[in-house]
């Protein structure tokens, strides 16, 4: 089950419905089912103190991913996505994308990371953004509308 909150932000993700949905389909067509899996919007200096204390990096970043899933075989996500909404914002500015567009971009991102994609290789970063360029085009299939 997909849920939705925020944390020191009033964000509200529009079509929260059609956004399970399509989640939903990504993390099958990655081989997953979805478990529970929290979406956290927040403000840039909630996650900044998270990366701090969680990964000891001193930067603003855009998703923070905590992945609850069992490993033993399951095949099932779980987990909390952090996203900042200013930073994403930020973003989107900087790479010419409609602020709603990089806000999914960011929310596929988190989903694959509880499906175990990394990106912190050139090698790794590349393959992650094909699949949320794949995984964006799947916004408009008729198992997404709400």
């Amino acid at each position: 089950m997909i849920r939705y909150y925020t944390d020191d932000c009033a964000y509200r993700l529009p079509q929260k419905r059609r956004t399970a949905a399509w989640l939903r389909l990504v993390a099958e067509s990655e081989g997953y089912v979805l478990g529970d899996v929290n979406y956290i919007f927040c403000s840039s200096r909630r996650l900044l103190a998270m990366n701090r204390q969680f990964l000891g990096h001193d930067y603003y970043t855009d998703v923070i991913t905590f992945d609850y899933g069992d490993r033993k075989g399951s095949r099932v996500v779980s987990g909390d996505v952090f996203i900042d909404v200013e930073t994403v914002a930020d973003n989107a500015r900087l790479y010419g994308a409609a602020r709603l567009q990089e806000m999914r971009r960011v929310v596929v991102h988190g989903l694959l990371h509880l499906c175990g994609q990394g990106d912190k290789t050139p090698r790794a970063n590349r393959i992650m953004h094909r699949k949320e360029d794949r995984y964006l085009q799947f916004w408009e299939p008729e198992g997404c509308r709400s």
